[in-house]
């Protein structure tokens, strides 16, 4: 009920995210086909392709599906490199957080339906795709990473050639931690303990964390993290920042719910999207202090 009644947050980072990626989407569309069409083909016949796939599988639902085909067409276009190859952009990592999640999910399904936790059939709606991948974009955007590119206290020779991308990678990391953990660990973590006080708590209790979750959780940031550094060329220092982000991410989250979200003053949408700017702003500070 307390969620329900919540609703509009879940409305409120639809409105955050989706203009603005939508907006990016269609001017960088514009500026790519008539500077070099191939870089606007394969991001949007690759974009759509994923939407498609996210339909048919059912991991999203029709606007969910749409919301990640924008959100990963403005992430392809945000992270362009020339000479173009489309899978040097933020391609890899994306693939890799929707491969992760998807496999989770579907990791020990009729136990999750026994105990009421399990995903809904038809997908994540819109609101869902853009409260974990919305931050990504929005922190990856053109006016983020020229304001980034040109700060001269930002440590650039060790996260060429696009050292912004870090913070969206560390939001990414985080999106798949965050699944993992809890889908994982609702199945193989036992009886978990609240984060806050370390009691004993039943499975899918918001802000319920245990061992084999947390671990997968961290697991899974690593690998979303070395997918984008690989892809990006940054090197180890943005593997081990973007994968820091990510996993203070995944405790911030379960901190948001174990208190905000159990006392009904954030929904899922909202303490999902806050725990990757959470992840974003951590790695923005490792960062910085680099210098």
């Amino acid at each position: 009920m307390a969620q329900l009644k919540l609703v509009w947050q879940s409305k409120l980072v639809l409105l955050l995210v989706l203009p603005a990626v939508a907006a990016s989407v269609v001017l960088e569309t514009h500026w790519w086909a008539e500077q070099m069409a191939p870089v606007a083909i394969w991001t949007i016949g690759l974009s759509l392709v994923l939407g498609l796939v996210a339909l048919e599988t059912h991991s999203s639902t029709l606007g969910g599906a749409a919301a990640g085909a924008a959100v990963m067409a403005s992430l392809m276009f945000s992270t362009v490199i020339v000479p173009y190859l489309p899978w040097q952009t933020a391609l890899p990592p994306v693939l890799m957080v929707l491969l992760l999640t998807s496999v989770a999910t579907r990791v020990g399904r009729g136990r999750k339906e026994e105990l009421g936790i399990a995903e809904r059939k038809e997908g994540r709606a819109a609101s869902q795709v853009a409260a974990n991948l919305g931050f990504a974009a929005l922190v990856t955007g053109p006016l983020v990473q020229s304001w980034l590119s040109e700060a001269n206290w930002l440590p650039k020779a060790t996260l060429t050639p696009m050292p912004g991308f870090a913070l969206g990678l560390a939001a990414l990391a985080e999106a798949a931690a965050d699944t993992l953990s809890s889908e994982i660990g609702q199945v193989l973590g036992g009886r978990p303990r609240m984060i806050t006080t370390l009691r004993y708590a039943d499975p899918g209790t918001d802000g319920a964390v245990s061992p084999a979750g947390t671990l997968a959780g961290v697991a899974s940031a690593g690998l979303v993290a070395v997918a984008g550094s690989v892809a990006m060329h940054g090197g180890p220092a943005m593997v081990w920042i973007s994968w820091s982000g990510g996993v203070f991410g995944l405790f911030f989250d379960s901190l948001l719910g174990a208190t905000f979200e159990r006392r009904g003053w954030l929904n899922n949408d909202m303490v999902n999207f806050l725990s990757t700017a959470g992840a974003a702003a951590f790695a923005f500070a490792v960062m910085a202090s680099l210098r």
